[in-house]
C-alpha cells in the first residue's frame, strides 16, 4: 500500500511548485528549466513532480542523488583526485536553471559516522564554486529554490515512530491533509508576513533570550529583516533573520537532538564572547561537535538565528531531520540558532550589492557549515529598540503582536 494516494501526491506537488515560485521575483515561465533533484526513496513523489512541471509548461531535468553506498565509495574508497572531482557540466546546469526542488528521503541516517569529518569538509571545499553559483542565482530572485523530505523508514526509525505514522506526521506538517493545502500556505505566508512587518518596524537593536537554561544576546546589526515563509523549505514556518556575527554573547543550550553527517549530537551548550563559541560541550557527540567547530574560520560563528510560532506549525514531536525539526511547534514553540554561514536573504538591499567585503563590513558570517540547534524549552525574548527600550516580543510559544 504506498503511502500517499494519489490526490496526496498531487497535492504535495502543486505545494511544491507554490513555493518554489514563491522564491522567485516572478513567477516560473514557459520553457524555463527546473532542475529536479531526488533520493531514490523519493521516486515516487519526483515523478509526481515531473508530471506537475510538464503540466505547467516548463522543462523538468531529474536528477537522482548518490546512494549511501555510492557516497562510501567516494568517502572511503577514493584517491584526492576523485575526492574533489566535479561532475562537468554542473555549472553550466545550474547557471541556467530557474528553479531547483530538491527531495530528501534518506535510505540511512547513520551511514557517515565512520567517514572523517575532513573527508566530508574537503569534498565540500571541491564543489563550493558550484553551490556559490546557486547561492547568487537565489538571492537575485531569478531561480527558485524549494527543498522537502518524503517519508523513509530511516527517518521513521530514528524519530521512534512506524513508516505510517511518520508519513501521517509529515503529510500533517505541510497541510495536505486539508481540502486546498496551497490556500493554507498563502494564508500562513500572509499571516507570518504580517509577524515579520511588526519586527521590521521596531528597529531592533538586539534580542534577549531567556530560558531555563538560556542567556543569550543576539545583536541585530544593519540592514536587516526578518524572513519568514518565503517557499524555500516545506514545510518552513520559522521567523528568521541573520544577526551581526561579532555581536553574539552568552550562553546557549540546544535541548533537542541533531544529526549531522551521520553523528548524533545531544545536549550541546556553547558559551558566546564577542561573536566566537569559546565554549562547547556535548553530553553525546563532544568529539564531533569540536571537529566541526574547527572546520574553517567562520564555523564558530553565528549565521542564523530564529523563531517558531507554535500558532503556526504543525510539528509537534521529534522528526529527525532538520527540516523539520528546526520548525517544531508543540507546547512552547522553538528557537534556534545555526553556526556557520550567514542567511543572505536577511540582507534588506539588492543581492547584487552584498560583496564579500560589504559582507564583512556588515557583519553577515561566511562559513561552509550552517548548522542549526534547537531549543525548545519555555523562553522569553524582548528586543532592544534603537532608543535603548525594551519590548517583549515572544513568550508562551508565541510572538506578543
Amino acid at each position: 500500500m504506498p503511502l500517499y494516494d494519489q490526490t496526496d501526491m498531487e497535492n504535495y506537488a502543486e505545494v511544491l511548485t507554490w513555493a518554489l515560485n514563491e522564491s522567485r521575483e516572478r513567477p516560473l515561465r514557459n520553457s524555463e528549466m527546473v532542475l529536479l533533484r531526488y533520493d531514490i526513496p523519493g521516486l515516487a513523489l519526483a515523478e509526481a513532480l515531473y508530471s506537475r512541471l510538464m503540466d505547467m509548461h516548463l522543462m523538468p531535468v531529474a536528477m537522482a542523488q548518490p546512494t549511501p553506498y555510492m557516497e562510501m565509495e567516494r568517502y572511503l574508497n577514493s584517491s584526492f583526485g576523485q575526492l574533489l572531482f566535479q561532475q562537468p557540466g554542473l555549472a553550466e546546469l545550474y547557471s541556467q536553471a530557474a528553479g531547483v526542488i530538491n527531495i530528501i528521503a534518506p535510505e540511512e541516517l547513520t551511514y557517515l559516522q565512520t567517514v572523517d569529518p575532513r573527508t566530508i569538509a574537503e569534498a565540500r571545499r571541491a564543489d563550493a564554486p558550484n553551490r556559490r553559483i546557486l547561492q547568487r542565482r537565489r538571492l537575485s530572485g531569478v531561480m527558485g529554490w524549494t527543498t522537502c523530505l518524503y517519508p523513509t523508514e530511516a527517518l521513521a526509525k530514528g524519530a521512534g515512530m512506524t513508516l505510517d505514522e511518520y508519513a501521517h506526521a509529515l503529510k500533517r506538517a505541510c497541510w495536505l491533509n486539508m481540502p486546498d493545502p496551497v490556500a493554507e500556505w498563502r494564508r500562513l505566508k500572509r499571516e507570518v508576513g504580517e509577524v515579520c512587518d511588526w519586527l521590521d518596524g521596531m528597529s531592533i537593536r538586539s534580542l534577549k533570550v531567556e530560558s531555563e537554561d538560556i542567556d543569550l544576546t543576539v545583536g541585530i546589526g544593519d540592514n536587516r529583516r526578518f524572513v519568514g515563509v518565503n517557499g524555500a523549505n516545506v514545510p518552513g514556518y520559522e521567523i528568521y533573520v541573520a544577526p551581526d556575527a561579532r555581536k553574539v554573547d552568552g550562553t546557549y543550550y540546544a535541548d533537542q537532538p541533531t544529526l549531522r553527517y551521520g553523528h548524533l549530537v545531544s545536549g550541546m551548550a556553547l558559551d558566546f564572547s564577542g561573536g566566537i563559541a569559546s565554549r562547547a560541550e556535548a553530553e553525546i557527540g563532544q568529539v564531533f561537535v569540536q571537529q566541526q567547530l574547527y572546520s574553517d574560520a567562520g564555523a564558530r560563528r553565528v549565521g542564523e538565528f530564529s523563531l517558531t510560532d507554535r500558532r503556526f506549525s504543525r510539528v509537534d514531536r521529534f522528526m529527525a531531520h532538520t527540516l523539520l525539526d528546526e520548525n517544531f511547534g508543540g507546547e512552547h514553540g522553538n528557537c534556534h540558532l545555526a553556526l556557520g554561514g550567514s542567511v543572505l536573504e536577511s540582507f534588506t538591499g539588492p543581492s547584487e550589492m552584498l560583496t564579500p567585503e560589504l559582507e564583512y563590513e556588515l557583519g553577515f558570517n561566511s562559513s561552509d557549515m550552517h548548522w542549526d540547534l534547537v531549543n525548545t524549552q519555555p523562553k522569553r525574548v524582548t528586543a532592544r529598540l534603537a532608543d535603548g527600550s525594551p519590548k517583549l516580543i515572544y513568550e508562551n510559544g508565541g510572538f506578543r503582536l
